[in-house]
C-alpha cells in the first residue's frame, strides 16, 4: 500500500517553459494557455460526437413508436373532499404523464378536424395494452377518438353524432350480449385524482365494471386511454350544484341550478372537452341541480344533441330527457366498512335476481375496490351476468 506524505515546505513556483521565461512567443500560440486549450479540446470532442451520431443515426429511429403529449388542465382544482378520501400517494405514484406505444397513426383528413393539444387519432390492435404488453383477445376497447364522432370546440374536441347516425353512446360503450341471466352492473367513480387507486381500479376490476372519471384530473385522456385498453367503458363526471353549496363546492365548472342556459351549456362544453372516449356522463353531487326542471332540461338537451348517455347515482331517477338513461339502484359504499359494502353488493345481486337487472355505484376507496373485486369473481358461478352500465340504459 502506498502511503501519501504531506509536505509542509514552502511551495515552489511553477516551472515556466523556456520560451515563456525568455519572452519568446510560443509555437502553440493562444492554445498554450491551459484554459483556452481545455475549452478547445472539449469543443473538438463534442463536434466529433455530433458527427458520429449523424453518421450512425439513432438505432431506435426505425421503431414504430410515437410519443403522445398529454396536456395538463389549467386553472382548475379538484372538488374538495376527493383527495382527502384517498390514501396518500407515494413518489412513484405520480399520474401518468406520457407513454410510448406501438401505434398506427392516421393523419386527419380535410373532412376530419384535427384534435387539440397535438393528439393523434390512433389505432391499436385488440390484443395489446397501451404499454405494449399482450392482453387477452377481445378485451381491449379501441382508442378514442373515433373519426366522425368529434368536432372542435372553443376549449377542445367535443363529442358529436356521426353523419351515419352513430352516437358516442353507442360507439364508446362496451358491447354486452344478452344471455337470459339476471344482469348486474357496477360503476366505480372518483377516478383520476389518485394514481394508485386509479390503477387498482383499471387493473384489478373486471372489464365489465364501468369506470367514472373526474374532469379535473391531470392527464385525464391518458387515464381514459388506459381504462379502455383494459376493456373498461368510461363515464365522465359532471359536477352539479348541491343543496349546501358553497359549503360543499364541486369545483369551478359546477353546473348551477339557477344558471342561465348559455352558461350551463358553456360549462358543460368545457367539461366535455377535457377528453374523449366516454359513452356518457354521470353526476357528481347535484341535489339542487337535478331538482330544477329548467336546469335539467338544458343539461339533458345538450347531451341528447351530442349523442351521449346520462347515468345518475339515483338522485335523478325520475328525470328523462329523451336520451339513453339509467339510475343507480343503490350506493354500495355509503358506509366505509368491508362487511357493510359486502352486504350492499349482495343486496344488489339479490335485486338483479328478482327484477332481472340492477345497477350499483361506488367510489374508488381502497376498501370498495377490494370488496368489489372479490364480489365480481363469484357472480358467474351464482348465475349472475356482470355487464357494463351502458347495457342497462334505456331511452326515456
Amino acid at each position: 500500500m502506498t502511503t501519501a506524505r504531506a509536505s509542509f515546505a514552502k511551495p515552489r513556483p511553477p516551472v515556466q517553459p523556456a520560451n515563456v521565461q525568455s519572452g519568446a512567443p510560443s509555437p502553440l500560440g493562444p492554445f498554450a494557455n491551459p484554459v483556452i486549450g481545455a475549452a478547445t479540446a472539449a469543443g473538438f470532442f463534442i463536434a466529433c460526437a455530433v458527427v458520429l451520431v449523424s453518421l450512425t443515426g439513432n438505432p431506435k429511429a426505425g421503431a414504430p413508436v410515437v410519443r403522445l403529449s398529454l396536456a395538463h388542465i389549467a386553472d382548475t382544482s379538484a372538488p374538495p373532499g376527493w383527495r382527502e378520501a384517498l390514501p396518500t400517494e407515494s413518489p412513484g405514484d405520480a399520474p401518468f404523464a406520457a407513454t410510448t406505444v406501438a401505434l398506427s397513426v392516421t393523419a386527419p383528413t380535410d373532412a376530419e378536424p384535427e384534435t387539440p393539444g397535438g393528439q393523434a387519432i390512433i389505432t391499436l390492435s385488440d390484443d395489446a395494452h397501451l404499454d405494449g404488453t399482450p392482453q387477452a383477445a377481445g378485451v381491449a376497447l379501441l382508442p378514442a377518438p373515433f373519426a366522425g364522432l368529434f368536432a372542435p370546440g372553443a376549449t377542445g374536441a367535443l363529442p358529436i353524432i356521426g353523419a351515419d347516425g352513430r352516437t358516442p353512446a353507442q360507439a364508446y360503450a362496451r358491447p354486452a350480449a344478452a344471455n337470459g341471466k339476471p344482469r348486474v352492473a357496477l360503476i366505480i367513480g372518483g377516478l383520476g385524482l389518485n394514481a394508485k387507486t386509479t390503477r387498482e381500479a383499471i387493473d384489478g376490476l373486471p372489464p365489465d365494471v364501468t369506470l367514472s372519471f373526474v374532469p379535473y384530473a391531470d392527464d385525464l385522456q391518458s387515464w381514459i386511454d388506459q381504462a379502455r385498453a383494459a376493456g373498461h367503458e368510461v363515464l365522465l363526471e359532471a359536477p352539479m350544484e348541491p343543496k349546501d353549496f358553497p359549503v360543499n363546492d364541486p369545483g369551478p365548472y359546477t353546473l348551477m341550478a339557477d344558471g342561465q342556459p348559455q352558461e350551463t351549456t358553456r360549462r358543460l362544453e368545457w367539461l366535455l372537452s377535457r377528453a374523449t372516449g366516454y359513452f356518457g356522463v354521470t353526476n357528481y353531487l347535484g341535489s339542487k341541480f337535478v331538482a330544477s326542471p329548467t336546469a335539467m332540461n338544458v343539461f339533458a338537451g345538450d347531451l341528447r344533441q351530442r349523442g351521449l348517455a346520462f347515468i345518475d347515482d339515483g338522485s335523478a331517477s325520475q328525470v328523462g330527457g329523451g336520451l339513453p338513461r339509467a339510475s343507480a339502484d343503490r350506493i354500495v359504499d355509503d358506509q366505509l366498512d368491508g362487511p357493510a359494502i359486502e352486504a350492499q353488493l349482495t343486496a344488489l345481486e339479490t335485486q338483479a335476481s328478482r327484477a332481472g337487472h340492477a345497477l350499483g355505484s361506488g367510489f374508488a376507496y381502497p376498501v370498495t375496490l377490494e370488496e368489489a373485486a372479490r364480489w365480481t369473481q363469484g357472480l358467474a358461478a351464482r348465475g349472475i351476468d356482470l355487464v357494463p352500465a351502458s347495457a342497462l340504459t334505456t331511452r326515456r
